[in-house]
């Protein structure tokens, strides 16, 4: 029996509550989910193989340059390259992303994950999000 393959049981659920399957709570498996159109990351992610991998794969990657690869750049002259595209106005929806996941990084239930059962989490993160939204 595979953890991961359609035999997995929950070793902390119940017998008598099947879990529901992968569909039933949102979960997509990998092959199924479509590549990014695009990535928004802060400065800890501009590395140049970061870079090479997300262009590699057709994704637009909207990450500010580190001031240390910006001198570097400019110390190489002509040969340093251009800069990489940044797009500053889809940067700033990134942290309305970041303070949701903070938020509800708040709930200890959603953050420690106790739930048996992923029905059971999964609707515990519902009611957090709901709460948020509705502040």
């Amino acid at each position: 029996m595979t953890q991961h393959g359609a035999n997995y049981r929950n070793p902390c659920h119940r017998g008598g509550d099947p879990e529901p399957p992968d569909h039933a709570i949102g979960r997509v498996p990998a092959a199924a989910a479509p590549d990014p159109i695009g990535v928004l990351a802060d400065k800890a992610y501009s590395s140049a193989a970061n870079r090479r991998y997300l262009t590699g794969r057709g994704i637009k990657a909207t990450i500010p340059e580190r001031e240390d690869q910006k001198a570097g750049r400019a110390r190489r002259g002509s040969a340093g390259g251009r800069p990489s595209s940044f797009d500053a106005q889809a940067y700033r929806g990134r942290n309305v992303v970041e303070r949701c996941f903070n938020g509800l990084k708040q709930w200890r239930g959603v953050t420690t994950r106790f739930d048996t059962t992923a029905r059971s989490y999964l609707a515990g993160l519902t009611l957090a999000a709901t709460l948020i939204w509705t502040r």
